[in-house]
């Protein structure tokens, strides 16, 4: 029964994926009233970084709480000014929700290269008006030139929020959000209890206080911006050949994820963490386990190491 359901949210989920490989036919990056997108079909971003349509694995999924079972007679369209899923029953499962609609000939949804899926205005002069994005609406994964921010004006902002297990994407209990005063991010459990936070923003050294290891990242270039209106933290790569990511994982950790090209896998950049050996303790990103001892040294607890589990660090061998 299990695998089943497993399987069911796999093939019916609707979300964005990071598309490595650029499909060999022409493939087109926008939904306009003329066309939709339903089954097996669809649209890949202009430089081929990013493709939507009925599929696992995810960066962004539409309709979280709400899996569908059809893709086959299921469609993404635009309909009466807005972004629109509707279920094999025609009903509509997402929608952007926009309260004031604008004529379908006039809009399109665009998936651009930053992973961003945008609905958009058009004009007869080329010029363009953003009515809706994705990036406002993040779920589990923060990608560059993302934000997560907070509305000073209305209290309103975005988070990260976990999927409920590996398989299924509907909400879980951990969330990543900047707390009210805009100063700090923190982790939330189920929404109330906070169990961890990042430190206030430190202007000169251009990282939070509590993360010292963003001053070792060779990837990113960080940015907190706070002025009367919000407070938000966003981030860039230094060179566009890394492609890389943030999620908020089940376990209740921020894991950041970089595309290794050589070996075409995804790396966890253990090492950048701050401490990960623990005293006298050193990492190599690119050996297994991570974690070894200085010369000398042993680990202080031989059944954590063998949990993977290398925070308590090294001690002597021998007394001096």
């Amino acid at each position: 029964m299990n695998m089943d359901y497993n399987q069911w949210l796999k093939l019916c989920s609707f979300f964005l994926f990071l598309s490595l490989i650029v499909p060999l036919s022409l493939a087109a990056d926008r939904i306009t009233a003329r066309n939709s997108l339903s089954g097996k079909q669809t649209i890949v971003s202009s430089g081929g970084f990013f493709e939507l349509g009925f599929f696992s694995p995810s960066v962004w999924v539409a309709n979280r709480e709400t899996p569908i079972s059809d893709t086959l007679n299921s469609e993404l369209k635009i309909l009466n000014g807005n972004l629109v899923l509707t279920n094999e029953a025609k009903s509509h499962v997402w929608s952007t929700n926009l309260t004031n609609p604008i004529s379908a000939n006039l809009l399109e949804a665009v998936l651009g290269d930053s992973g961003n899926l945008i609905l958009r205005e058009s004009s007869p002069n080329n010029s363009t008006r953003v009515l809706w994005q994705s990036f406002d609406y993040p779920g589990n994964t923060w990608l560059p030139d993302g934000k997560i921010s907070f509305n000073k004006k209305n209290g309103t902002g975005q988070h990260l929020t976990s999927w409920k297990n590996g398989d299924d994407p509907a909400p879980g209990l951990f969330s990543l959000e900047l707390e009210p005063k805009g100063k700090q991010y923190i982790i939330k459990w189920n929404g109330t209890q906070q169990y961890w936070t990042s430190g206030t923003w430190d202007s000169k050294q251009q990282i939070f206080n509590l993360v010292p290891e963003m001053r070792l990242n060779y990837i990113y270039n960080f940015s907190f911006v706070d002025d009367s209106n919000e407070s938000y933290f966003t981030y860039s790569v230094y060179d566009n050949k890394f492609i890389s990511q943030f999620v908020m994982d089940t376990s209740g950790q921020i894991k950041m994820w970089t595309w290794l090209e050589n070996t075409q896998q995804w790396n966890l950049q253990q090492c950048q963490v701050y401490a990960y050996c623990g005293k006298f303790g050193t990492c190599n990103q690119n050996s297994l386990p991570f974690c070894n001892c200085l010369n000398g040294f042993q680990p202080q607890s031989r059944s954590d190491w063998g949990l993977s589990d290398y925070s308590g660090g090294c001690v002597r061998k021998a007394p001096l």
